[in-house]
């Protein structure tokens, strides 16, 4: 059973089939109590899904993505007024790149963090409709009647007009499940799914989408236990130079040059460590790619997560050092022993606005549940903060959404100065498994 499978599974458990957790079950822990607002998704999404696409506006406005799974359904864009609690439509996926009602598969996600610039919010969009074939997701056949999915785009939202800009298209029918942005040299940068190719764009010049190719063998279109290769999840940029980073599953870091516009690795330093386990690079997995990683401004250096193992890691690329920190995964999943369910790892990592606390979304067993591997183990959700200047883990506990289940699959998180954390998750609603926005606070 391929991994998208199995993640569905366990969210599938708990969002339908699960019994509540009280208090009393997990008297012993700690419970954070989260709200959850209903953006009503359309019903022609199938419930939907999350992968990033999340951001808190300089103003406090959430903003946010659901996606969709279906051919014939795109993603959609919401905000949420932290103030009166009001969820707004923005637009349909489709429409922000004007692809309209054209019969091709549709602009399901979009899987990349947005990026705030000079009142606009930058991202990107992806496809969500798959097939699984040798057990990993695999680019689906277009069904009769339907083009096949055109690419992802390069976008703009302007905050003030609400206006949508196009700013190009990837390559080759490939989505960009990557993206960020350096802000003071105004170049956006994404890798593409699933040959992992690595583009650029310049919001100066304008002068289209520039493709570098790829240094991911055969991507996630490649055969397993050859030149199969997971795409990096986080391109991470260091505001002094512009130089891009990022990893490959072999254990390899890449640099983009922004004066040459060229690709290097990274020497001295490998993500292949034995605290991570095993790892096959050929096989599904994010192997030692770094599933989430964010740049420190203050230390100059980057906070990485390897996804199977949990282990926080310090990497100062000017110095070529590497420095393991904590395993940030949940006291339940250390007490048991158990590496946690969805071996890809988990996307929600962010550094607070204060400048040393990082926020960590991860899984867990759940209460009164004996840990176990495989599609019928269920697992929550724990938030993890990981405090650099006194280097304090704590695992602040179980999310708990209103009506007593667990929070499930979040792999999007933002963080409001006030310290509200904002994640889109399963949630369970007349018997439909749909995502929808929460907050807690810690």
């Amino acid at each position: 059973m391929n991994i998208a499978t199995i993640f569905r599974s366990v969210v599938l458990a708990v969002t339908l089939g699960a019994p509540l957790i009280t208090l009393a079950q997990a008297a012993d822990a700690p419970i954070l109590r989260a709200t959850v607002y209903n953006s009503h998704l359309p019903e022609a999404s199938k419930g939907g899904e999350a992968w990033n696409g999340i951001t808190v506006a300089h103003d406090g406005t959430v903003y946010y993505v659901l996606s969709s799974p279906e051919y014939n359904s795109a993603g959609q864009m919401y905000s949420f007024n932290p103030k009166t609690k009001a969820v707004t439509h923005i637009a349909d996926l489709n429409d922000v790149v004007g692809q309209g009602k054209t019969k091709a598969v549709a602009q399901g996600k979009s899987h990349v963090s947005f990026v705030e610039h000079k009142g606009k919010l930058y991202f990107s969009t992806h496809l969500g409709y798959y097939k699984h074939a040798e057990g990993v997701e695999r680019t689906a056949d277009a069904p009769d009647g339907y083009a096949p999915y055109p690419g992802g785009h390069f976008v703009s939202y302007d905050l003030a007009t609400g206006k949508f800009e196009n700013l190009g298209i990837a390559p080759r029918g490939e989505g960009i499940i990557t993206m960020n942005l350096d802000t003071q040299r105004e170049r956006l940068y994404g890798i593409t799914w699933p040959t992992g190719h690595f583009l650029t764009y310049d919001l100066k010049t304008r002068s289209g989408i520039k493709d570098l190719g790829t240094l991911f063998h055969g991507g996630e279109t490649g055969e397993l236990g050859k030149d199969y290769r997971s795409i990096c999840r986080r391109i991470v940029i260091d505001p002094r130079d512009g130089t891009a980073y990022f990893s490959t599953p072999d254990g390899a870091i890449h640099r983009y040059h922004y004066d040459t516009e060229t690709i290097d690795t990274l020497d001295g330093i490998t993500l292949k460590k034995d605290y991570f386990g095993t790892l096959d690079p050929t096989q599904h997995g994010m192997a030692y790619n770094w599933r989430a990683a964010v740049w420190d401004p203050a230390k100059n250096v980057i906070y990485g997560v390897n996804g199977r193992s949990g282990y926080l890691f310090q990497i100062n690329p000017n110095a070529g050092s590497f420095k393991l920190l904590e395993r940030l995964t949940s006291e339940p999943s250390k007490a048991s022993g158990m590496l946690d369910q969805f071996e890809y790892g988990y996307l929600g990592l962010v550094l607070a606005a204060d400048g040393h606390t990082l926020y960590y979304l991860t899984g867990a067993p759940l209460p009164g549940k004996t840990p176990a591997s495989g599609p019928g183990h269920r697992e929550g959700a724990h938030l993890i903060t990981y405090d650099l200047a006194a280097h304090k883990y704590q695992d602040h506990g179980l999310i708990l959404l209103e009506n007593g289940q667990p929070a499930s699959a979040p792999q999007s998180l933002a963080v409001a100065e006030d310290g509200t954390v904002y994640t889109l998750c399963y949630v369970a609603r007349a018997g439909r498994r749909v995502i929808e926005l929460i907050s807690f606070h810690p």
